[in-house]
């Protein structure tokens, strides 16, 4: 586990709440939640209004070049590569 990127959890008020109930800790939280999502949650959480997991990532974990990669994706499909090739680093 040398080569990936270290898991960083956030404190209890941090986490990201899905519109389904789920928590997200950390990127391979999210990363899974994404896996079993369905469309209309995602529609939920991403939509011409907003993008709710680049916010998170930006604001919370502090990460803008993933947050911009976040922001231009428009499918769970899309995301879930950014947030692979993001833990890969």
């Amino acid at each position: 586990m040398k080569n990936k990127k270290e898991i960083i959890n956030v404190s209890d008020e941090q986490c990201f709440w899905f519109c389904n109930g789920s928590v997200a800790r950390n990127l391979e939280d999210l990363k899974n939640a994404l896996l079993e999502m369905d469309k209309k949650s995602f529609i939920y959480h991403v939509n011409k209004e907003k993008n709710d997991f680049a916010i998170w990532v930006k604001e919370i974990l502090g990460d803008d070049v993933l947050a911009n990669k976040l922001k231009k994706s428009k499918t769970i499909k899309t995301i879930i590569k950014a947030i692979e090739n993001n833990l890969k680093k």
